[in-house]
C-alpha cells in the first residue's frame, strides 16, 4: 500500500472535510537513532561487499548512500533499507570480470529500467511465486561463494572469479599464509561472535552497538597499535571515481546480464520486504507502519539502481541485517533509512583518513561470515520438512557452478518437475481386515490414477463393506465420478462403502436410500444444494406441491431445514462436539466484532475461515452502526458494541460492505415524501454515507486494483468508511483505541467474484486493498543478506 499519502484525521466530524494541514518536516527521535544504528552497520558492510565484487570501494559508499535516500524515499516498504547486498555480489563480481566495471555500472541501470517496467506493469507479487526452497538454495549458493572467495583473502592472498579455482587453489594458498592477515582476520571473527554473546548486565548496554562495527573497529585499532604491515582500505579522489559506461559485448549476453541482475534484485528486496513486514507487525507499541506497496517498492528499487549505476555504485537491494536493525531500533517512518543514507554521504566525505586505516583482511573475514550466515540451517530443516531438499541442492549447486541466472532456473525447473511428480504420483493400496476391505489412496486423485484405482475397487467383493480412504488434497472430476460410479454400483449389489478423507476427518456413508441426499465431502456447492435421487426429488416435488398450492418448488422449505439439521447431525456434529462442549465449559472469547449485512449471500465463516468461538458477529440491513447521542437511536448495535469491547474485550472491530448491497440500492433510489416505514427508519442510519458520497471529497473510497465499477459500489465503499467514523464516536470504542487495545477495519466483499478487500491504514487514505498471502514460509528477514 502507498506510505506517503497524506493522513485522515482520526477525529474529525463525520459529515465534513478536515480542513488542510501545512506539511511540516518531522524527524521523530526514534528515527533519528535507528538511522545512526543501520549507519553504524551499512558503513563497515558496503565497504566489504564493495571488496568482495572487486569494485572500486567508494562503489558501496555510493550504493549505501543511493538506497537509503532514493530508495528510502520512493520505495513501498518505510521501514526497509536498501544499499550493496551480500546476494549480489557474485553477480557483481562475475560482470566485473567479465565487461569491466564501467560497464557493469551501466548494466546497474538497465536492470533498474527494467525494475521500473515490472513496476509499472505491477507484477511484482509475481516474484513471491517463486519456491521458497529456490530463493534459499540461490541465497546458500551466494554465501557458499562468497565465504570461498574471501577465504584467500583472510588467508592474505588474492580470489579467483570462479568458486571452482578457488576451491583449487586453496591449498596452495593454505602454504603461503599471511600470519599478519590471518590473525586480523581472526581477531575480527573473533570480536564479531564474541561482542552478542556478552553477559549481562555489561552486555545489555555493550550490545547497543552492532557487532560489525565492534569488530572492525577493533581489528584496525590492534593493527595501527602492532604497526602490522597490511593491504588497508583504499579510497581515490572523488575526483577521478568512475561513472557508468555503455556495455559491450553480445547482444544476449548483455541481456542475460540485464535479466540476472533485475532478478536477483528484485526478489531479494521484495521478499525482503515481506519479511520486515512480519518484524514490524510483531512490534509492540502505539506507533503502527502500514503493509508495504511492493509495486511501489519495485519502483523504488529500480530509480536507486539507476541513480546507484549512473553515479558509478553497486547494484541496490533490499538488505536484511539493516532493515532488521532499522525496525529493531524502533524505526517508525522512512525518515530513518534516508537519514542513514545522508550519515553515509558524510562520512564518505569527511571520514576516508580513518576509513583508509581499515586492514582488507578485516573487512574480508566480515563479509566471510555474512556468506556463511546465509546458508541457514533453519532454512535446510524447512525445505526438508516440507520435502523440497532436490530444489534447494539443485539450486545451491547450479549457482556455485554454474552462475546465479542459472542455478535460479535449474531450481525452477526441478521444483516444477517435483511438484508434477506428486501430482502424478499416486499410491493405492487394497487390504482386508476382519471382513471389511480398505482401499487406501495417498496422493492426488486425477484422471492418470482412475485406471489403478478402478482396478482396486474392482477386488472389493460384492455385498462386503468396503472403506475408501481418501489422503490427499485434489480429487479431478473424472476420479470423483469413477469413485460414486463405484459407490452406486456396489450399494445397488448389497454391500456397503463408505468414503474417508483422512485428511479432514469427514466420513460419508454409502448406504442407498431414496430419500437420502447424496451429497458427499467433495460434492459442488451448486444451487444451494446437492443433487438427489430423481425418486426422492420427485416425493419431496409432490409434498411441497401439496403443503403449499401454488409452490412449484421441488420441496418444501421445512423439509430442506429439517433435511440440513439432519445433515449436520450426522456428519459435521461428530466432528465439532467436542470443542463446542468446551467452548460451552469456557464461555465465548472471541477476539474479534465483526459487524456486516443481513444479506443471505454473505456467510462470514465462510469468508474469514472462521469456526465456532472466533467471532462475535452483528448483522443488520446496510451494516449500519447508529451514532450514538442521537434521538430515537437504535440501542440493539450500541450495546453489542458496548458488551464485545468492554465485556468480551474483542482485540478488533471490522465493518464488512459487500457488492450489490440493497441498503444501499434503497438509499440511492429513495424518493423523497414517501411514507415511513420501519426500514426507512432504520436507513436513515445510512444518509451520512450517502452525503459524504456526494459531498466532493478529493479522498473518495475506491479500489486498489481495479475502477469502482458504478455508484452503487462506491455508495458501498462509502459506507464502511462512515460507518467506521460512527463507531469510533462510541465511548466504548474511543476508550480502547486511546488505550491502544483495539483495532478498527473496513472490508468489502465482492460476491460475485467472490474477493475481499481490505481498507488502508491512516496513511493510505480511503484506499481498499485486494487480501492476498502475504507471507512466505520461510522468508525470514535474518536470511535475506
Amino acid at each position: 500500500m502507498s506510505a506517503c499519502a497524506p493522513p485522515r484525521t482520526e477525529h474529525s466530524p463525520p459529515h465534513t472535510t478536515p480542513p488542510p494541514r501545512r506539511r511540516r518536516f518531522r524527524v521523530e527521535s526514534a528515527d533519528v537513532s535507528a538511522s545512526i544504528a543501520v549507519f553504524l552497520i551499512a558503513l563497515p558492510l558496503s565497504l566489504g561487499i564493495a571488496l568482495a565484487t572487486g569494485a572500486p570501494l567508494q562503489a558501496g559508499l555510493v550504493a549505501a548512500a543511493v538506497g537509503g535516500i532514493v530508495a528510502g524515499r520512493i520505495g513501498g516498504c518505510p521501514l526497509q533499507v536498501s544499499g550493496p547486498a551480500a546476494g549480489l555480489t557474485v553477480v557483481t563480481a562475475d560482470l566485473i570480470h567479465q565487461y569491466g566495471w564501467r560497464a557493469t555500472c551501466g548494466i546497474t541501470v538497465l536492470a533498474g529500467l527494467a525494475q521500473l517496467g515490472l513496476g509499472c506493469l505491477r507484477v511484482a507479487r509475481g516474484a513471491l511465486a517463486v519456491s521458497p526452497a529456490v530463493v534459499h538454495g540461490m541465497l546458500a549458493g551466494i554465501g557458499v561463494t562468497i565465504a570461498v572467495a574471501q577465504l584467500h583473502i583472510v588467508l592474505g592472498g588474492r580470489p579467483d572469479s570462479s568458486v571452482l579455482t578457488n576451491l583449487r587453489s586453496l591449498p596452495a594458498q593454505l602454504a603461503r599464509l599471511d600470519p599478519a592477515a590471518l590473525v586480523m582476520s581472526v581477531l575480527t571473527l573473533t570480536l564479531l561472535l564474541a561482542w552478542p554473546r556478552i553477559p549481562d548486565p555489561a552486555g545489555s548496554l555493550l550490545r547497543k552497538v552492532p557487532a560489525a562495527l565492534v569488530a572492525v573497529i577493533g581489528a584496525t585499532v590492534t593493527a595501527a597499535l602492532a604497526g602490522l604491515t597490511l593491504p588497508r582500505v583504499d579510497l581515490p579522489s572523488w575526483r577521478s571515481h568512475a561513472l557508468a559506461g555503455l556495455p559491450e559485448g553480445p547482444t544476449l549476453g548483455i541481456v542475460a546480464a540485464v535479466l540476472t541482475t533485475t532478478l536477483v534484485c528484485s526478489v531479494q528486496s521484495l521478499l525482503g520486504a515481506v519479511a520486515v513486514d512480519k518484524l514490524a507487525a510483531g512490534r509492540t507499541g502505539p506507533v503502527h507502519v502500514g503493509r508495504s506497496d511492493l509495486d511501489r517498492e519495485l519502483l523504488g528499487q529500480g530509480a536507486a539502481n539507476i541513480v546507484s549505476g549512473a553515479l558509478g555504485g553497486l547494484p541496490v537491494a533490499g538488505v536484511a541485517v539493516r532493515s532488521t536493525a532499522n525496525v529493531n531500533s524502533g524505526a517508525v517512518s522512512r525518515n530513518s533509512t534516508m537519514l542513514h543514507g545522508v550519515l553515509v554521504v558524510i562520512a564518505a566525505l569527511l571520514m576516508v583518513p580513518l576509513l583508509e586505516q581499515i586492514p582488507l583482511a578485516s573487512l574480508a573475514a566480515l563479509v566471510m561470515a555474512v556468506g556463511i550466515q546465509m546458508v541457514s540451517l533453519n532454512h535446510i530443516r524447512t525445505v526438508t520438512r516440507h520435502r523440497e531438499v532436490p530444489v534447494y541442492a539443485a539450486t545451491t549447486l547450479g549457482v556455485v557452478c554454474l552462475g546465479v541466472l542459472q542455478g535460479v532456473l535449474l531450481g525452477i525447473a526441478v521444483a516444477v518437475a517435483l511438484a508434477l511428480h506428486r501430482l502424478t504420483h499416486t499410491r493405492i493400496t487394497h487390504e482386508e481386515k476382519e471382513g471389511v476391505h480398505h482401499v487406501h489412496v495417498r496422493g492426488q486423485l486425477t484422471f492418470l490414477a482412475v485406471p489403478r484405482l478402478s482396478r482396486a475397487l474392482h477386488r472389493v467383493p460384492h455385498g462386503a463393506r468396503a472403506v475408501v480412504e481418501l489422503d490427499g488434497s485434489f480429487m479431478d472430476h473424472a476420479a470423483y465420478e469413477s469413485l460414486q460410479d463405484w459407490q452406486s454400483s456396489h450399494t445397488a449389489r448389497g454391500g456397503s462403502a463408505e468414503l474417508k478423507d483422512r485428511r479432514t476427518g469427514v466420513r460419508s456413508a454409502g448406504t442407498p436410500s431414496s430419500t437420502v441426499c447424496r451429497c458427499r465431502p467433495w460434492t459442488p456447492w451448486r444451487n444451494h444444494r446437492c443433487d438427489m435421487p430423481v425418486a426422492a426429488a420427485r416425493k419431496d416435488a409432490g409434498k411441497g406441491a401439496g403443503d403449499r398450492p401454488g409452490d412449484s418448488r421441488p420441496h418444501s422449505d421445512t423439509h430442506e431445514l429439517a433435511r440440513g439439521i439432519s445433515s449436520f447431525q450426522r456428519n459435521t456434529a461428530p466432528l465439532v462436539r467436542e470443542e463446542l462442549a468446551r467452548l460451552a465449559r469456557e464461555g465465548q472469547r472471541p477476539s474479534q466484532l465483526f459487524l456486516t449485512c443481513a444479506d443471505s449471500r454473505l456467510v462470514t465463516s465462510m469468508i474469514t475461515a472462521s469456526g465456532p468461538g472466533d467471532l462475535f458477529v452483528v448483522r443488520n440491513v446496510g451494516n449500519l452502526v447508529p451514532p450514538p447521542g442521537q434521538e430515537h437511536s437504535d440501542d440493539s448495535v450500541a450495546a453489542a458494541i458496548e458488551y464485545a469491547v468492554d465485556v468480551l474485550g474483542v482485540r478488533s472491530i471490522t465493518v464488512c460492505g459487500h457488492s450489490g448491497c440493497g441498503a444501499m440500492q434503497a438509499l440511492l433510489t429513495a424518493e423523497p415524501g414517501a411514507a415511513t416505514t420501519p426500514l426507512r427508519r432504520w436507513l436513515r442510519y445510512g444518509l451520512p454515507s450517502l452525503e459524504r458520497m456526494a459531498d466532493g471529497r478529493p479522498e473518495r473510497p475506491r479500489l486498489a486494483t481495479r475502477p469502482v465499477a458504478d455508484a452503487a459500489e462506491e455508495l458501498c465503499l462509502t459506507n464502511v468508511v462512515q460507518q467506521l467514523a460512527h463507531l469510533r464516536a462510541h465511548e466504548s470504542v474511543a476508550r480502547a483505541l486511546a488505550a491502544g487495545s483495539l483495532e478498527l477495519h473496513g472490508m468489502y466483499f465482492h460476491v460475485g467474484e467472490a474477493r475481499a478487500y481490505l481498507l488502508g491504514d491512516e496513511v493510505d487514505a480511503e484506499v481498499f486493498h485486494d487480501v492476498r498471502e502475504d507471507v512466505r514460509e520461510g522468508a525470514e528477514v535474518g536470511s535475506l543478506l
